[in-house]
C-alpha cells in the first residue's frame, strides 16, 4: 500500500484522525473524531469485561501511588512526591514518578490508580499545549485548574468503582506581580471538585494525614526553597513512618522522592542531589534523635532501678 507522506492526514491503517482542529480543547477534539482514544474509554470497557467475569472489588487490579506534597516558599512553590507503588499487601513499584511538570509554570503529583492518574496528568499536559498552540497564548493558571477540574470529573465511573485518581496542581501565577505570593497550590476530590489550598502547604494520598501533620510544624510563610525542599521530604519521611503504603528514602537502593521547583524563571525538575542531600540529613538527625532518646530510657530506667534497691545493668 502507497501512503502519500505529502498528506499529513494520510494514514496506511486507515485510523487517520482529520488534520485541524478548531477546538481550544485536545479531549474535545479526540470526542469528536476518534472517541476510542480517550483514556476513559478503554477504562469504561476494561471495567465492564471485568464486572463480567464476576469481579466486584476493581481497587486491587492496579498498583496505587501516594503521598503528594506542596508547599509555597519565597519566590515560588514546590511539589514532591515519594517512589512507592503498592497493589493490595504488596509493592508494586519503588521508584515510580509521581510528581510531573505539566508545562512551563505548572506541574502535578499523582494519587490514586496509578496508570489512571498518570495517563490523567499526561493527558492534562497535552492539553496545556494544544491550548497555547491553537490560542497563541497560554492557559492562565485558574484555566489550568479549571480544566484539570473537569478531567477529573470525567473519571467519576471509574472512581465510584475504587479506582480514583486525586491529582495536586501547582504553579507560578503569572498575573501576580508578587512573586512571594504567585506561587499556588490547588487540590481536588474524586468528583472533580477543586479547592484553592491558601494556608501555603498541602498533601494528599494515604500518608497525607501524617503528612500534613509534619507540615503544620515544619511550615513557615518565605521559607528558602533549600528549607521548602527539606520540608518536603521530613514530612514524606513522617508519612513513611505511618503509612505503609508510602515509601520513605531508601539509602540502599539510592531512591529518594522526586519533587518539581516553580519559579517566575519556570517549572524544573529538582536535582537528585539536592533531594538525596535533604534525605540523608533528615535520616541522620532522626537516627541521633533516637539515639539520644533511648539512652535517656536506658538512664531513667537504671536510676529507678537503683532507687528500688537493684542494680543497674
Amino acid at each position: 500500500m502507497t501512503v502519500d507522506r505529502s498528506d499529513p492526514r494520510s494514514a496506511g491503517d486507515g485510523t487517520a484522525i482529520p488534520f485541524g482542529s478548531s477546538s481550544s480543547s485536545f479531549s474535545d477534539y479526540l470526542r469528536q473524531h476518534a472517541p476510542h482514544l480517550l483514556p476513559e474509554s478503554g477504562i469504561a470497557a476494561d471495567l465492564a469485561s471485568h464486572t463480567a467475569n464476576g469481579g466486584s472489588d476493581k481497587s486491587g487490579i492496579a498498583p496505587h501511588g501516594t503521598t503528594i506534597v506542596a508547599l509555597t516558599y519565597a519566590g515560588g512553590v514546590l511539589i514532591a512526591g515519594d517512589r512507592r507503588a503498592t497493589q493490595g499487601n504488596l509493592i508494586a513499584n519503588r521508584d515510580m514518578q509521581k510528581v510531573y511538570v505539566t508545562d512551563d509554570y505548572s506541574a502535578a503529583g499523582i494519587a490514586g490508580t496509578a496508570g489512571i492518574a498518570i495517563e490523567l496528568v499526561r493527558l492534562f499536559a497535552v492539553e496545556l499545549e494544544h491550548y497555547e498552540k491553537i490560542e497563541g497564548v497560554p492557559l492562565t493558571f485558574n484555566g489550568k485548574a479549571n480544566k484539570l477540574s473537569s478531567m477529573v470529573r470525567s473519571n467519576l465511573g471509574a472512581a465510584m468503582q475504587g479506582l480514583a485518581a486525586v491529582p495536586l496542581l501547582v504553579g507560578f501565577d503569572i498575573d501576580i506581580s508578587d512573586p512571594d505570593r504567585a506561587g499556588r497550590i490547588v487540590s481536588y476530590d474524586v468528583v472533580g471538585g477543586r479547592y484553592e489550598e491558601r494556608s501555603g502547604y498541602h498533601a494528599v494520598g494515604s500518608g497525607s494525614l501524617f503528612a500534613k501533620s509534619a507540615l503544620k510544624k515544619l511550615y513557615r510563610p518565605g521559607m528558602t526553597e533549600e528549607e521548602a525542599i527539606r520540608a518536603a521530604v521530613e514530612s514524606l519521611y513522617d508519612a513513611a513512618d505511618d503509612d505503609s503504603a508510602t515509601g520513605g528514602p531508601d539509602v540502599t537502593r539510592g531512591i529518594y522522592p522526586t519533587a518539581v521547583a516553580i519559579t517566575s524563571v519556570g517549572a524544573d525538575d529538582v536535582a537528585h542531589d539536592r533531594i538525596s542531600a535533604a534525605a540523608r540529613s533528615v535520616l541522620a538527625e532522626r537516627t541521633e534523635s533516637a539515639a539520644h532518646s533511648g539512652g535517656a530510657e536506658h538512664h531513667t530506667r537504671a536510676g529507678q532501678q537503683v532507687s528500688e534497691g537493684g542494680s543497674a545493668p
